[in-house]
């Protein structure tokens, strides 16, 4: 009967080893593929917050299309210079700068409000954000005004 004993107990031993074993490798398996999902949740994170970054810089600055147009004053070009389509990037020509050109009620035209250094300068039916300091154009809005 001792033998019985004995031999179950070390039964038990090595089945509880094993179960331990495979206990422990199941635990590492589940911490690696948690570890997976955290990273692969991360990187989803990162590439949609790129997309959204990249969205919103093209909303803002970019060329567009006027929603709605304005009726405003009649438009005269600055002596020498005809109506040209205008784009992001592109230096406006200081004839530009006067303050016949500068739209300063740029809410009541739909326009957000320029940020510091730019102002909205009207030029034929475009409204463009042009920079104070050397007429870089940061966005143009194509057929605001009729």
């Amino acid at each position: 009967m001792r033998k019985f004993l004995v031999a179950g107990l070390a039964l038990s031993v090595l089945a509880g080893g094993a179960t331990t074993a495979s206990a422990q490798n199941y635990d590492r398996q589940d911490r690696r593929e948690y570890r997976q999902d955290l990273r692969e949740d991360r990187r989803d994170y990162r590439r949609e917050l790129r997309q959204e970054r990249r969205e919103a810089r093209q909303d803002y600055r970019r060329w567009q299309r006027a929603e709605r147009r304005y009726r405003a004053g009649a438009y005269v070009a600055p002596r020498g210079y005809a109506y040209r389509n205008w784009a992001y990037g592109q230096r406006l020509p200081q004839s530009y700068y006067g303050q016949r050109y500068v739209i300063r009620d740029y809410n009541q035209y739909g326009l957000y409000a320029p940020p510091r250094g730019y102002v909205w300068t009207r030029v034929g039916n475009d409204a463009i954000l042009t920079a104070v300091a050397g007429g870089l154009i940061g966005a143009v809005v194509s057929s605001l005004f009729y």
